[in-house]
């Protein structure tokens, strides 16, 4: 290793918060499902970033928000493994393994056409069965699913 001064590629943020560890190929479907477009905050994305763990790796930073259990909750669904760090004053003040609640409820779509919630105006509901393989299972008609097969609403 030489004597020369690494630099940041991004500037550190003083407020906000960092999802890290992110697959390369969810990381789209996360700022998709956080809105992020629609953000006027100052958002940073990194693609295929060298990682220890995954090989490669994305990176979202977010000046100025912090998320809530539900939004959370969503990137849980695609990202189960992602981590989250809350920034305050520049430092990390708390980090957060993202992983699957036992219950989601409003975000996930029910793949039984004949469920209630597919035919009435009512929020989804979904037991989490196994957190390792994502599988859920809807409350009102007990169907099943797995990662490979969730529409996020």
């Amino acid at each position: 290793m030489t004597n020369e001064k690494k630099e940041l590629q991004v500037a550190a943020l003083e407020n906000g918060t960092v999802i890290d560890h992110i697959p390369c190929d969810k990381l789209f479907t996360v700022v998709s499902l956080l809105g992020l477009k629609h953000m006027h905050n100052n958002i940073t994305i990194g693609f295929n970033l060298n990682s220890k763990k995954l090989g490669t790796k994305g990176i979202i930073k977010i000046a100025d928000k912090f998320f809530c259990d539900d939004e959370i909750n969503r990137i849980a669904v695609v990202a189960p493994n992602a981590k989250l760090n809350i920034i305050r004053n520049y430092a990390v003040v708390e980090k957060r393994e993202i992983s699957l609640p036992n219950e989601l409820a409003g975000i996930v779509k029910c793949s039984n056409p004949k469920c209630i919630t597919n035919n009435e105006p009512m929020p989804t509901r979904f037991h989490v069965v196994d957190k390792d393989r994502c599988i859920l299972r809807c409350h009102y008609c007990e169907k099943e699913q797995t990662r490979e097969n969730i529409e996020i609403i």
